[in-house]
């Protein structure tokens, strides 16, 4: 599990460097451009690539730091920074978001010549660009359970959203300056509206995996039913989880026979444990806790052999 977390990661990191690398270069061909065609909507388009490089290296920082391995002030690992990065980037992008609004806004009444052509197709270039980042990321981090990296495919798909609606008020301020030119300014405060909403989302995500927000039914099914195929396990009464980075920690509560001593009880605990490390690939570790079976004793029986390998230096429940 720890190898294929850090292999994980080490994908994670490679997307979100090329993230940066194209969010890059988009802002810069994007503000260049809009400066000397004078649109307001493409210079919006370029200053918000110019935030998702801030928010981009947020995300590969938090990815770097969140598979640090467990220490003795953080007993669950370090995952929880990658989580940190999703809301940071959430911030970022309503923040930037607002400010977008605002300077589009203060130009309104500006009288200055219609945008070229130019604008045109570099909005058309980062359309292209960022459709095809966002689709790696999405993929990418909903793989890995990157909660950092999908925030990331969202600012990406907002820059898509946005640069329709800068490229749509482009056309219209070229089609007809006289009666269309503020369009160009409406386009970015309309862009900047796209990027707030896409960070509150962002924001909220995040939010959920920081407070321990469960995971979907279906999942923790998997989890209930791996720990009832190991012998011995009558029920699990209770079941939680709660995410760290690109894995979840489980905490379950079995049922065994009343009448099996504490270290035939052990055993089963650290069955359960392997069991659901092998069977369900998105736990990190699992926390068991054993309790008496409210239905009189087992039909099944723990094997013998298990109890024997259980004695001194045998599995651990935790």
């Amino acid at each position: 599990m720890a190898q294929q977390a850090l292999s994980d990661a080490q994908t994670g990191r490679r997307v979100a460097a090329v993230g940066i690398a194209a969010s890059a270069l988009l802002a810069t061909l994007n503000i260049i451009v809009g400066i000397l065609t004078q649109s307001t909507s493409v210079v919006a388009t370029g200053v918000e690539f110019a935030g998702d490089v801030l928010a981009s290296t947020v995300v590969l920082i938090g990815m770097i730091v969140a598979v640090r391995p467990a220490d003795l002030d953080h007993p669950y690992g370090h995952g929880r920074v990658e989580t940190l990065a999703a809301f940071v980037v959430g911030l970022i992008l309503v923040l930037g978001g607002f400010g977008i609004c605002w300077n589009s806004l203060q130009s309104v009444g500006d009288r200055h010549p219609a945008p070229s052509s130019a604008a045109i197709v570099v909005l058309l270039v980062a359309i292209v660009l960022r459709a095809v980042m966002s689709g790696v990321k999405f993929r990418v981090g909903r793989r890995i359970r990157s909660a950092a990296l999908v925030a990331d495919a969202w600012n990406d798909t907002v820059d898509i959203l946005a640069a329709g609606a800068a490229l749509t008020a482009v056309g219209l301020a070229m089609y007809d300056s006289d009666r269309f030119l503020a369009a160009d300014h409406y386009g970015g405060f309309a862009v900047g509206i796209i990027v707030v909403l896409t960070g509150v989302r962002v924001l909220r995500d995040a939010s959920l995996d920081l407070i321990d927000t469960m995971p979907g039914d279906e999942m923790m099914a998997d989890v209930r039913s791996a720990a009832l195929n190991v012998p011995g396990v009558s029920a699990v009464d209770k079941s939680y989880a709660r995410k760290t980075g690109f894995n979840y920690h489980i905490d379950l509560h079995i049922e065994v026979d009343p009448e099996l001593t504490v270290a035939a009880a052990h055993v089963i605990a650290g069955q359960v444990r392997s069991q659901v490390r092998a069977d369900v690939g998105w736990v990190a570790d699992v926390l068991v806790h054993v309790e008496p079976a409210r239905h009189g004793p087992l039909l099944r029986a723990v094997p013998e052999a298990s109890l024997r390998e259980s004695r001194p230096g045998g599995t651990q429940s935790r």
